[in-house]
């Protein structure tokens, strides 16, 4: 850590203080006896000092780096829920349409407000564990062309942000779908690839996938203990839920 020059004088100051004061105290109240008396205090003070320190190192530091962990949690929960409400939602239901396999899972990831930790668990494990055979046949992959391009100087901008290289899974996930929208980018069409080709593709697409459905369980686990009425729209418009519906029915 850099030592500013106002903290130089100041220090040299705060010494400088405590000098001047002790020297006015020997000569204000000359004698042996009192000199003895400030000389014993002195060292009490200074046998004193090394719990203070004691108390600063470990207790006060250990405050401050828990203060500065919560800032940190709470700004990377602000970036994660802009990137779900920007893109993130989209982009997942977008995909989940592709995913032949997905009705074997979708029990497991239509949240409720009666959801608990272990729940969110059990549906994150759920759809870790899912292999995504993904179908670009029913991908709109046009689409999500343009849906990825246009967002991509967005994707480049959380990319660059410093407050997200302490979340590296976040950050794969923006690699692994900034990678897919190169993939698509770089294709002219869609509708004559190699089959060969196409199986790259759809393991682009699964691994941007898997992540973000990951990702999104988590968001979701945030929301409900933070903000219960982003919570309550965010479940009536799960991207991996077809019955699911934006308006409130009850």
């Amino acid at each position: 850590m850099k030592v500013q020059r106002w903290q130089l004088v100041l220090g040299a100051a705060l010494v400088a203080l405590t000098l001047g004061w002790y020297a006015l105290r020997w000569y204000a109240f000359p004698g042996t006896a009192m000199h003895n008396e400030m000389w014993r205090f002195l060292i009490g003070d200074m046998a004193f000092l090394f719990l203070q320190v004691l108390l600063v190192t470990f207790f006060l530091d250990s405050v401050m780096q828990k203060r500065e962990h919560d800032e940190m949690r709470q700004k990377l929960n602000m970036i994660v829920g802009a990137f779900f409400s920007q893109l993130g939602t989209a982009l997942l239901g977008e995909i989940a349409r592709g995913d032949e396999g997905l009705g074997d899972v979708r029990g497991d990831l239509v949240p409720s407000t009666q959801w608990k930790p272990s729940n969110y668990a059990a549906a994150r494990a759920a759809f870790s564990a899912h292999d995504p055979h993904i179908d670009l046949g029913a991908c709109d992959l046009v689409a999500l062309r343009d849906l990825l391009h246009r967002e991509k100087p967005y994707l480049l901008g959380l990319l660059g942000n410093q407050a997200l290289l302490e979340h590296e899974t976040f950050t794969d996930l923006l690699w692994a779908i900034t990678h897919l929208a190169e993939e698509l980018e770089v294709r002219p069409g869609f509708d004559t690839l190699p089959a060969p080709d196409r199986a790259h593709l759809a393991g682009d697409v699964k691994r941007a996938y898997t992540l973000l459905g990951v990702h999104w369980i988590d968001y979701l686990a945030h929301l409900q203990s933070a903000y219960p009425y982003l919570f309550s729209l965010a479940v009536r418009t799960n991207p991996l839920d077809p019955s699911a519906r934006a308006e409130v029915n009850a």
